[in-house]
């Protein structure tokens, strides 16, 4: 596997390791007269900061080379390497708003997020046994996005990578406040997390975040779609160039998996219920997360369409069953 890749004289993949499946986070370097801009520099890791110093130093690039580190969301495997460049920099950290927002809940001062998915995983039929679990799993994060650096709020519109002037492009559903970056003259997009070839991104619920995820993604997925695109830099796996069709097989991949958990709701079930049929049941505490977040959404989505409802709005604990049933 080669860890850093030269696209083109300006832009350069590299290849961030990651203590998960996915294996490794998409970094890029883009090289401008006015120094380097770092996309989604990864997850503060001792191997992350290894691979750093040593590609920074095989091509002679300083810290002080380093102009801005821009962030297309808030995921801890993009942004936990953002206070670690920062501070060897003194660079501004770019992130959208929202995802700004969403920092603050995850990592601000107690957690609160930490809470508040806890509390609705239950509401959900997650086992109580596994909530001491799921909480130490969500504080482990923190120490892997320290220091927090001081971010920069950036907005949809104009933005410079390089010596080019993107257009920044707000992309809800896999997180909230995602955003790509495009250019529509060269008809090249940086796509983070939201279009990703051969595996499907997660779409997750998150509490007082964004009511129906799924929802603003599919949309967001059939806007994004219509764009020309020549080639594609996402946050996993390989640039590729067809982004369009890829937009276009998400969509139907979520619809067939909405089907298949309206299908199991013939009786009445809890998402976690649901997630285990779905997903199966030897999930790590990690991949349990998302996949239980990502069941929520599809069953918030399926309840917005008048597909299936709650089976008893007013009990503590909630299960769905399809409407046709």
């Amino acid at each position: 596997m080669n860890i850093v890749t030269e696209h083109t004289e300006e832009i350069t993949q590299v290849k961030v390791p990651l203590p998960f499946p996915l294996r490794w986070v998409n970094a890029y370097l883009i090289r401008g007269d006015n120094g380097y801009t770092v996309i989604d520099p990864g997850l503060h890791t001792p191997d992350a900061e290894a691979l750093w110093l040593q590609v920074l130093q095989e091509r002679g690039i300083g810290f002080e080379h380093v102009e801005q580190i821009v962030l297309t969301h808030h995921h801890p495997d993009h942004y936990g390497m953002a206070g670690w460049f920062q501070e060897r920099t003194g660079a501004p950290v770019l992130l959208s708003e929202t995802g700004y927002a969403q920092v603050q809940l995850l990592w601000g001062a107690e957690q609160p997020m930490s809470a508040l998915l806890l509390k609705l995983f239950a509401r959900h039929g997650f086992p109580q046994d596994g909530l001491d679990e799921m909480t130490k799993h969500m504080v482990s994060f923190v120490e892997m996005v320290s220091p927090q650096p001081q971010v920069t709020l950036l907005r949809e519109g104009p933005v410079r990578l390089g010596n080019r002037v993107y257009e920044a492009i707000e992309t809800p559903g896999h997180a909230a406040g995602h955003l790509v970056f495009y250019d529509g003259e060269a008809e090249v997009m940086f796509c983070g997390d939201h279009v990703l070839p051969q595996i499907s991104p997660n779409v997750s619920f998150l509490p007082q975040v964004e009511e129906n995820p799924l929802g603003a993604y599919l949309s967001s997925l059939q806007e994004i779609g219509r764009l020309p695109v020549k080639m594609a830099y996402p946050g996993h796996r390989e640039p590729w160039p067809l982004f369009s069709a890829r937009a276009a097989e998400l969509v139907r991949h979520h619809h067939e998996r909405l089907a298949l958990m309206e299908g199991q709701l013939s009786v009445s079930l809890s998402a976690y219920d649901v997630c285990r049929a779905t997903f199966g049941d030897r999930l790590s505490i990690h991949q349990m997360r998302f996949a239980l977040s990502e069941t929520i959404a599809h069953l918030i989505l399926l309840e917005a369409e008048g597909r299936i409802r709650q089976d008893d709005p007013t009990a503590e604990y909630i299960r769905y069953i399809a409407l046709s049933k």
